[in-house]
């Protein structure tokens, strides 16, 4: 079957019966703090979809500053519920609509170097806040796989035991937003999953596409992380969403999941593979590291399964996406940083 570009764009944002199976467990509204991000809209998307199979009339309110209008004119017309708002206007945070369901997805990365203070406040003061203003609701909070100490890929990753060691200010106030919400759930009662995500691909960004377009222009791709995990937006969407009805409330440590695909990808194989299907030869600097940003995700596929999209297909949609002039976002990963300067 001749897949169209159409047809991958809908995969980040329909829902499975996994995700309906999860979602039904849970009651009421859903608020998605951040949704005209990289995932928001997709993410609010597949919720809205999910409740119009389930029962109960459930609304998605998806809440962001909107300087991006056709993010709010293709969440309307999916029968999402749009709210402009300025998370860091205390009148405007106590004047969202109330909801029993958060995704919390407000985060900032690029700019930290040089410009700290405000990724901080964006990443632990803010995320305070809203925790309190949405004191009692089920919270399911975005964070990163940065916050995990760079590991040998004998390790097989880091699962949720390994104790977190941030490299750099952006990483640390990742791992600062964790503390401050677990801190605010643990006050409040609010049942709380922490998904520590890397590498959402979604055709128009992520690290398949960085590598791509590098081999297109005969850029040499860097091998200095020379390996990376990466997931299907659609697939990373889904468990965050089905997160929400294993959030923990016991007032104790909240549910930590890590969210990426199964496989250690090299990222010479990963330029190889792309460069046979669009007939370049990569080029390449530097040599492999000891160790990479690596993740083991093996908890949250016992919980919700394996990606419905996997790597092979991946690479597939990447590749099409490009050649047949996909819309893109011109937002590097910088996925071969190191030394956690963002």
């Amino acid at each position: 079957m001749t897949t169209t570009l159409a047809e991958i764009a809908r995969r980040v944002h329909e829902p499975d019966e996994r995700l309906i199976h999860e979602l039904a467990k849970t009651e009421g509204d859903l608020v998605v703090l951040g949704a005209a991000g990289k995932m928001g809209v997709s993410l609010a998307r597949m919720a809205a979809a999910a409740f119009d199979r389930l029962p109960g009339g459930r609304t998605v309110h998806a809440v962001s500053r909107f300087s991006d209008s056709s993010a709010r004119a293709e969440l309307d017309q999916a029968g999402v519920r749009t709210v402009s708002a300025d998370l860091a206007d205390d009148s405007a945070l106590a004047g969202l609509p109330d909801a029993p369901n958060v995704v919390y997805m407000v985060g900032r990365k690029f700019g930290t170097t040089g410009d700290a203070a405000p990724t901080w406040a964006t990443n632990v003061y803010l995320p305070g806040r809203v925790a309190q203003r949405y004191a009692g609701a089920r919270i399911s909070a975005f964070s990163s796989g940065n916050v995990y100490p760079l590991l040998p890929p004998t390790s097989g990753g880091a699962d949720e035991n390994v104790a977190p060691d941030p490299v750099g200010e952006y990483a640390q106030s990742c791992l600062g937003r964790e503390r401050i919400l677990a801190y605010q759930a643990a006050a409040t009662g609010s049942p709380l999953a922490i998904i520590r995500l890397n590498y959402a691909i979604d055709c128009r960004y992520g690290v398949l596409t960085d590598i791509a377009r590098a081999v297109l222009a005969d850029t040499p791709v860097d091998l200095g992380n020379g390996l990376v995990n990466v997931i299907w937006q659609g697939d990373a969407n889904r468990y965050a969403l089905s997160a929400l009805a294993h959030a923990d409330g016991s007032g104790k440590e909240p549910l930590v999941l890590n969210v990426t695909g199964p496989e250690t990808a090299s990222v010479r194989w990963l330029a190889t593979e792309l460069g046979r299907r669009l007939d370049r030869e990569p080029v390449f600097a530097g040599a492999e590291s000891p160790t990479a940003l690596l993740s083991n995700a093996a908890r949250c596929f016992g919980l919700f399964g394996y990606p419905e999209v996997s790597l092979h297909q991946m690479l597939d949609w990447t590749v099409l996406w490009l050649q047949e002039g996909g819309a893109l976002l011109d937002k590097p990963t910088h996925f071969t940083e190191r030394a956690g300067r963002f």
